[in-house]
């Protein structure tokens, strides 16, 4: 069978212990839309952020009675590569706004040219000031 993945939708999805505080890092630090919630669906709470058109979302869940823990290292990252340095600089300040300070990169390359941040969970968001080649 052959899958073509070149045209595949990303959807990145994980639990949390913290959906409420993981949903305003994304949704109002990060400035991603809510594209879908639901409520008690076999015992799972969950949303699904991203932007309409984008070909990816973030999805996170939680379900009662269940902890989902934190980041196992800090080099879990997601990374937003935004190549306008006036848009990096808002979306990095947005962040900030909501009271979220970068932290030191666990691999010393992404301070290079990026920030970046922690989210309730101990997951870390890249914010790369560069063009993906």
């Amino acid at each position: 069978m052959d899958v073509n993945l070149a045209k595949a939708h990303l959807r990145v999805a994980r639990p949390t212990d913290n959906l409420s505080a993981v949903t305003q890092f994304y949704r109002d630090g990060l400035g991603l839309e809510v594209l879908y919630e639901f409520h008690d669906h076999d015992g799972f709470d969950g949303i699904m952020l991203g932007h309409k058109g984008a070909p990816y979302h973030l999805e996170f869940t939680r379900k009662l009675g269940h902890i989902a823990g934190r980041a196992p290292t800090q080099d879990n990252l997601l990374v937003f590569y935004l190549p306008d340095e006036v848009a990096w600089q808002g979306a990095v300040e947005r962040l900030k706004s909501y009271g979220h300070s970068p932290v030191k990169a666990f691999n010393p390359y992404w301070d290079q040219q990026g920030k970046t941040f922690e989210d309730p969970d101990g997951y870390r968001v890249v914010l790369q000031n560069a063009c993906w080649p």
